[in-house]
């Protein structure tokens, strides 16, 4: 079997600490790597333009990460068919990324999620917690697949079928909107399972607000479900 063409992908945001590191791992496995440097505000970028090798691409003010993902995505599909996807952070092991293109079938090109275990542990952050709960539970309701993490960002995307699915969210919300408009397009969704590090005591960026990041959920997924009602077969409930 022929291996897939495949391209790393790796949006930052104040991600100084660790986006280097990442990029540098992900190099190591032999793919390209395309990192997007997302209007940072400290020196995520010049933490990146020194990793020989990478390809580095620059918002000039924040977008979000699916601004992020769709300008890498764009960018690779000249070269790529598959886009794996890595978060700056550091909570994905780089290495795990070649479980999930082992996972590929053949004459098949659904989208990869690998599903964090150990999400449980006590070091892992309740808002990643309650976040990764609400997500599974509004992502089946708004029609899309039933999944265990419709959070994580290490996936593999069938480029270029997700540039052509729609998306309209492009921060946080893009990850799952994704999930639900593969659903209706009849694109299969696969889950994997990986690890993750949330190591006790660690600094760890985040950006996730939850009070700012909960209304822009639910205004997303109000959007998908109204979407999902009035283009059902059998058109809006009496």
């Amino acid at each position: 079997m022929e291996e897939p063409r495949c391209c790393i992908v790796i949006p930052a945001y104040n991600h100084e600490k660790s986006a280097a590191l990442v990029a540098a791992k992900a190099l190591a496995l032999g793919f390209p790597v395309v990192a997007v440097d997302d209007g940072s505000t400290d020196s995520t970028g010049k933490a990146l333009e020194a990793v020989e090798g990478l390809t580095l691409l620059r918002h000039p003010e924040n977008r979000g990460k699916g601004a992020a993902l769709l300008t890498a995505f764009g960018h690779a599909a000249r070269f790529a068919d598959w886009a794996i996807t890595i978060d700056a952070d550091g909570q994905h092991e780089p290495d795990d990324a070649l479980k999930l293109v082992r996972s590929i079938p053949k004459n098949s090109r659904p989208i990869i999620i690998g599903s964090r275990q150990g999400m449980e542990g006590r070091h892992v952050p309740w808002t990643s917690r309650f976040g990764r709960e609400f997500s599974n539970f509004w992502v089946r309701s708004a029609g899309g697949p039933r999944l265990g993490d419709t959070q994580s960002g290490m996936r593999v995307y069938p480029l270029p079928e997700t540039l052509h699915l729609g998306v309209k969210s492009r921060r946080f919300q893009f990850e799952v909107e994704i999930l639900v408009r593969a659903a209706r397009k009849g694109i299969p969704v696969i889950e994997v399972p990986v690890s993750v590090h949330y190591p006790e005591g660690a600094e760890r960026v985040s950006h996730y607000r939850p009070f700012v990041d909960f209304l822009r959920n639910s205004s997303t997924f109000t959007r998908l479900i109204i979407g999902r009602i009035f283009t059902s077969p059998n058109g809006p409930p009496p």
